[in-house]
């Protein structure tokens, strides 16, 4: 908590940029009253119209959002069709227990696994299935949900919120979202940046007190209540940054972005394909990252011909531009159901990326199949994650090699795309005249986690895991130094390419290229912009 006792003023983490003055909203989940329990066919009964009525309501919720919010929406849509799960909770109501108690508990146990999660991501899914509890609850309670009614502009705050509540909140008024938990990764964190509202996760306690608010996405503070001087310097703020936002739109127009003489070259990070709609995605320089594991999903591998579109319709997107690939980062902190190994002790040490694939030729050969058939579509560029040493890389190239071979001998269209690699393991920047690649993009969470020695996701930690670290940036300067003398292009994907104090060291350390996020591509060619007509990040 920062200030005194008026205009009390609380620090959290950034989840969506902006700006939010407006009325204090408390909105807190609550289960609707107690409800007396029927026989067991009654509860039966109850249960599974509670279920058919949650789904109705959240199919109606995703056909009115449409896109992302849609696919968002589909894992609860899953879960409530996942039969081994609802069997179990009507297994559970034959026992004995009331249907709201056993839908709760085994609910309740999924969102304890989740929450137990080492990675931010995984632990941002427990929200959307504490919002599907929430929602049965309620329908048994004999409340219908109500969409959230909240002022104009108004700064809801909540322990948490799930996908579907903030989908029912009309922000067409404007507003901001304050959250005492949550996650920057979570899905309504997705759904608030794509919406242009101004989210801070991780408040911690907040008194429910206050009647106004003013919420800076930007530095990521909560003031209640605030006097005058405190208003004045927001509304500073704001129109700072809102200025800063128009000459950066204007900017992604230019052709190119230059420092010191010399070009830098933007590229975007994908997950899926519905991430090129984004308005700015236009104007990268290609793909940097598109994280392939996502097309896991958590539930399984899919077949050759799905990756194959997949990665089509991105190249097809793409024209001549580069479009780089990267196989499955799947293991550490995103197990996969019947690829990644269970009850490793140190998952983020253990066999994940590059090492899991190789230990998997027959998932592997599926993905470097579709890879191989679409890289004769346009300009693909494929490369490896968690590798260690030359010879993983070497592996990797000969499967992918057999591979395209067995393809053309059926007479199927094929070919071997450039092949890099990830430089997130210390070993890998240290040695990295060792490998063979076509091309390196440093993968800086990762190598600032294992340099560091630092669990990313540890908020205990956040002190200590500073990119900006010599160590890093040492490493970051090696990768960057023996690529321009080999003539091996070099980029950097990770957190720091998006974050506007981290680019003078980058640029410094000799990198040229970067990809982001495509809603940090306007900001990232500004502040290039500024320096380079040497102005101030700041």
């Amino acid at each position: 908590m920062l200030g005194g006792a008026a205009g009390l003023a609380y620090r959290g983490r950034t989840a969506s940029i902006g700006f939010a003055h407006g009325p204090f909203v408390r909105v807190d989940a609550g289960a609707a009253g107690e409800r007396v329990a029927g026989t067991l066919v009654e509860e039966a009964l109850a249960l599974r119209n509670a279920i058919d009525v949650a789904s109705g309501q959240i199919a109606d919720l995703a056909a009115s959002a449409g896109g992302e919010a849609a696919q968002i929406l589909e894992f609860q849509v899953a879960l409530l069709e996942d039969e081994d799960l609802i069997e179990a909770i009507f297994a559970s109501i034959g026992e004995g227990r009331p249907a709201d108690v056993a839908w709760r508990s085994t609910l309740d146990a999924h969102i304890a696994d989740y929450n137990s999660a080492p990675d931010d991501y995984l632990k941002a899914r427990s929200s959307d299935l504490a919002d599907l509890r929430d929602r049965v609850v309620h329908i048994l309670r004999g409340d219908q949900g109500q969409p959230l009614k909240i002022p104009s502009g108004g700064v809801v705050c909540a322990d948490d919120l799930p996908p579907s509540r903030f989908l029912e909140i009309d922000w067409s008024g404007g507003g901001g979202l304050a959250l005492l938990r949550g996650s920057p990764t979570s899905h309504v964190a997705m759904l608030a940046r794509a919406r242009g509202i101004p989210m801070v996760v991780q408040l911690g306690s907040i008194p429910d007190i206050g009647t106004r608010a003013l919420l800076d996405g930007e530095g990521a503070t909560l003031e209640l209540d605030p006097n005058a001087e405190q208003v004045r310097t927001f509304e500073k703020r704001r129109d700072n940054h809102l200025k800063s936002r128009a000459s950066a739109r204007a900017i992604l127009r230019r052709p190119t972005a230059s420092w010191r003489g010399e070009r830098i070259k933007l590229f975007i990070n994908i997950q899926r394909v519905e991430d090129l709609e984004h308005a700015d995605a236009q104007y990268a320089d290609g793909i940097g990252l598109m994280r392939t594991e996502f097309l896991l999903a958590g539930r399984s591998v899919p077949d050759e011909e799905t990756q194959f579109q997949a990665y089509d319709a991105i190249l097809r997107w793409a024209g001549q531009r580069p479009v780089t690939i990267r196989t499955f980062d799947a293991g550490g902190d995103k197990p996969v159901p019947g690829f990644t190994l269970d009850g490793e002790a140190n998952p983020f040490l253990g066999v994940r990326g590059l090492r899991l694939c190789l230990a998997r030729p027959e998932i592997f050969a599926v993905q470097l199949r579709a890879l191989a058939r679409a890289a004769v579509r346009g300009n693909l560029k494929v490369m490896f994650p968690m590798v260690t040493s030359a010879d993983e890389l070497e592996a990797g190239r000969k499967l992918f090699a057999d591979a395209v071979q067995r393809l053309q001998a059926d007479g199927i269209a094929a070919m071997l795309p450039d092949l890099g690699i990830m430089v997130e393991i210390p070993a890998a920047a240290l040695a990295v005249s060792s490998f063979k690649a076509a091309f390196f993009s440093i993968g800086s969470n990762d190598l600032a986690q294992y340099v560091l020695a630092c669990d990313r996701s540890n908020g205990a930690l956040a002190p200590l895991m500073d990119p900006l670290h010599p160590a890093v940036l040492e490493l970051i300067a090696r990768t960057a130094e023996h690529g321009r003398r080999a003539g091996i292009s070099v980029s950097l994907c990770g957190d720091m390419a998006g974050d506007q104090r981290c680019l003078p060291a980058l640029l410094n350390c000799g990198l040229r290229e970067l990809s982001v996020n495509a809603s940090a591509l306007a900001q990232i060619k500004h502040t290039i912009d500024r320096l380079s007509s040497g102005g101030s990040v700041g």
